[in-house]
C-alpha cells in the first residue's frame, strides 16, 4: 500500500499535508468540547447562576466556535482526501491499463483475464476504502484516544478519582482482546476473497462468452452447477467473515455502556465523600466514549488494511511484472524490405516441456505470397505469431527486413506490418473509428479504397454509413463483415508485410477469391503470408509451406505439393476431387 503512494504528484502530497492538518484541527477542536461542559457544570453549580449568566452563555459560544470547528474541518478534510485518493488511483489504474497493454499473451496468460479484469476494478474499489479509511481515522483515531487519555488522567488527579481512569484501563483491554480475536479470524480469509472473485469472474466470463454454445448443447444446468459451486464457496467466505465483523457492534455497545455504567457506580459511590465528582461526571463520560470509540474506529481500519495490502499486493503484481517482450534499440541499418527469414526456430510455450515448432527455416522475399497450410494444432498460427513477436522464439532467429525482431522497438516492429487475426475483431465505435485504428489520419479517399479492395461496399447500406455504431466486439455485425472490415483496417496502413491468419475462412469463395485478387493487384509489391484451411485460398501462392506437428514437411508451389508431399495431397483430396486438382 505504502509503495503505490509512489505515483501521488505535487498537488496532492501537498493537499495530503493540509488534509492531516485539518485532521489535527478537527481533534483538537473535538476534545476540546468537553472542557466547556465542565465549566458549564461548574457554573450551573454556583448558588446564584444569574450572577454567571453572561459567563454561560460565552462559554455556549465558544463551545458552538469548536462544533463548528469540527464541523468544518471534518468537511475539508473528507473532501481533501477523496480528492487525493481518487487522483492517486486514477492514475494508478492508468498505469495498470498502460502497463496490461504492454504485456506479451505470456504475461496475460499467467495472470489469466479474468484476474486481470479484478484487479483493475475491485482491488482498485478496495484500495480506495482503506486508503481513503486509513488517511481520516489512521490519525484522527489515535490522537482523539491520546487526547482523551491525557484529559483523563489530568480530571482522575484533580479531582481524587483514580478509580475513573481504571475503568477505561480495563474497557480497552477488553476492546483489544476482542479486536484481536476478530483480526485473527477474519485476516486470513481476504485473500480467498480476492481469489474467489477472480474465479466468479472466471465462470461469468467464460459462459457469456459460449452463451450460444451452451444453449445449442443443452449445458445450462452443467454451467449452473459449475457456477453455483464457485458461487456457494465464495458466498461461505463472505458470511464467515460477515458473522466475524458483525461482532464487532455488539462489543462496542457492551464495552460502552458498561464503561458508562461503572464511571456511574463509582462517582454514586464517591460523591458523598467528593461531590465535586457530579460536575465531571458528563465530562469524563464523553472522554471515555472517545476513547472507546477511537479503538473502535481503529478496529475498523485493522479490517479494512488487511484486505487494502491484499489488493495491494495484487496491483503491485502487475505493476512489476517484468516484460518478457523488451523493446530493441533500432539501431541498425535497414537494407532490405518487406522479407522475412526464419532460421532455425523452434519455440515451445512457458511451462510446457515439448516445442510447439521445431527447426524451421525458410525465407520469403518481397512481394511474396507465402501460404501455411497443417492439420489443426501443427503450430501454423503460432508460427506467424513469432513474426510480429507476439512471442519470442525458444531458439533460432526471425528476421523482418533482414533484421531481428528483437532489435526493433515493438512500435516499429508491428508499424511494418498489416495482421489480421482469425476471429475478426471490432471495438465499439463507429465504423469509420475502427478503420483508423490502422492509420488514424487515413483520407476519405483511402477509406473509400481499402473499404472497395476488402469488399466491405455493405457499409454504405448500413444506416449512417461509415458512421454506423458498432457495439462492443461487433456483436451487431456478422463474422464475414468483420472479417472484411479487420482486412479493411490492417491495409490502410500500407504496410510492408501483411500477415493473414485464416483470415478468410468466413467469407464465400466468390468473396474470398476477389478479395485476394484485389489485394494481388494493389499490393503487389507487399509481402503477404497467409494461414489458411482452404486450399483454394493458398494454390496460386508463390510458396506453401506444410506444417505437422510442429515440423516442416513441404515447401513448394501447389503442383509440386501434390508430387512430393503427401500430408498436402491428403489436405487438398479432402476438399477437391483428382480431377479437379489435376487441372
Amino acid at each position: 500500500m505504502i509503495k503505490l503512494l509512489k505515483y501521488l504528484n505535487a498537488k496532492e502530497c501537498l493537499f495530503l499535508f493540509i488534509t492531516l492538518a485539518f485532521l489535527v484541527v478537527q481533534v483538537w477542536c473535538n476534545i476540546t468540547i468537553p472542557d466547556y461542559t465542565l465549566k458549564i457544570s461548574e457554573y450551573l453549580s454556583m448558588p446564584d447562576i444569574s450572577l454567571y449568566w453572561q459567563d454561560i452563555v460565552w462559554t455556549c459560544v465558544q463551545m458552538l466556535f469548536f462544533v463548528a470547528g469540527v464541523l468544518i474541518s471534518s468537511f475539508l478534510a473528507q473532501l481533501l482526501a477523496s480528492i487525493v485518493v481518487s487522483g492517486l488511483l486514477a492514475r494508478i489504474r492508468s498505469k495498470i491499463f498502460e502497463k496490461v497493454n504492454s504485456f506479451s499473451s505470456t504475461e496475460i496468460n499467467k495472470f489469466s483475464i479474468p484476474s486481470l479484469i479484478t484487479r483493475s476494478t475491485n482491488d482498485i474499489t478496495q484500495l480506495q476504502q482503506v486508503y481513503t479509511t486509513t488517511l481520516t481515522l489512521g490519525l484522527t483515531a489515535p490522537l482523539t484516544a491520546i487526547f482523551a487519555i491525557i484529559k483523563i488522567v489530568g480530571l482522575s488527579r484533580d479531582y481524587g478519582a483514580g478509580n475513573l481512569s481504571l475503568v477505561n484501563v480495563v474497557s480497552v483491554l477488553l476492546l483489544v482482546i476482542v479486536i484481536t480475536i476478530i483480526i485473527l479470524l477474519a485476516l486470513p480469509k481476504f485473500k480467498k476473497i480476492q481469489t474467489g472473485t477472480d474465479k466468479l469472474n472466471m465462470v461469468t466470463r467464460e459462459n457469456l462468452t459460449g452463451l450460444k454454445v451452451v444453449r445449442a448443447v443443452g449445458a445450462e444446468k452443467e454451467q449452473e452447477e459449475k457456477f453455483e459451486k464457485v458461487n456457494s464457496k465464495f458466498a461461505k467466505l463472505e458470511f464467515f467473515v460477515d458473522k466475524v465483523l458483525m461482532l464487532i457492534d455488539p462489543s462496542l455497545s457492551f464495552v460502552m455502556q458498561g464503561t458508562s455504567l461503572a464511571i456511574v457506580w463509582i462517582v454514586g459511590l464517591l460523591a458523598g465523600q467528593n461531590p465535586q465528582l457530579l460536575l465531571v461526571l458528563s465530562a469524563f463520560t464523553q472522554y471515555s466514549v472517545f476513547i472507546i470509540m477511537s479503538f473502535t474506529f481503529l478496529s475498523m481500519l485493522f479490517m479494512f488494511v488487511p484486505r487494502g495490502i491484499v489488493s495491494a499486493k495484487r496491483i503491485n503484481e502487475i505493476l512489476k511484472t517484468e516484460i518478457v517482450l523488451k523493446d530493441g534499440n533500432n539501431s541498425f541499418d535497414k537494407k532490405e524490405q518487406g522479407t522475412i527469414e526464419f532460421k532455425n526456430v523452434s519455440f515451445k510455450y512457458p511451462d510446457a516441456d515439448e516445442k510447439v515448432l521445431e527447426n524451421i527455416s525458410f525465407s520469403i522475399k518481397q512481394g511474396q505470397t507465402v501460404a501455411f497450410i497443417g492439420s489443426t494444432g501443427s503450430g501454423k498460427s503460432t508460427l506467424i505469431n513469432l513474426i510480429p513477436r507476439f512471442y519470442d522464439c525458444f531458439e533460432g532467429e526471425v528476421l523482418v527486413d533482414g533484421v531481428n525482431v528483437k532489435d526493433y522497438t515493438q512500435h516499429d516492429l508491428h508499424n511494418l506490418i498489416g495482421y489480421v487475426p482469425q476471429k475478426g475483431v471490432l471495438f465499439s465505435g463507429s465504423i469509420e473509428s475502427n478503420l483508423k485504428y490502422g492509420k488514424e489520419n487515413a483520407t476519405d479517399e483511402e477509406i473509400k479504397n481499402v473499404i472497395n479492395i476488402s469488399q466491405s461496399n455493405f457499409v454504405y447500406d448500413l444506416p449512417d454509413g461509415l458512421h454506423y455504431k458498432v457495439s462492443q466486439g461487433g456483436k451487431n455485425v456478422s463474422g464475414g463483415q468483420k472479417q472484411r472490415l479487420s482486412i479493411a483496417r490492417a491495409i490502410i496502413k500500407d504496410p510492408e508485410i501483411l500477415i493473414f491468419d485464416d483470415s478468410f475462412s468466413a467469407l464465400d469463395y466468390k468473396t474470398d477469391k476477389t478479395v485476394r485478387k484485389n489485394l494481388n493487384k494493389a499490393y503487389k509489391d507487399t509481402t503477404k503470408v497467409i494461414v489458411a484451411q482452404r486450399i483454394g485460398t493458398i494454390m496460386n501462392a508463390d510458396q506453401i509451406i506444410v506444417l505437422d506437428q510442429g515440423k516442416m514437411v513441404g515447401i513448394g508451389k501447389h503442383k509440386q505439393l501434390l508430387k512430393t508431399c503427401q500430408i498436402y495431397k491428403e489436405i487438398a483430396l479432402s476438399q477437391f476431387s483428382e480431377e479437379e486438382l489435376s487441372k
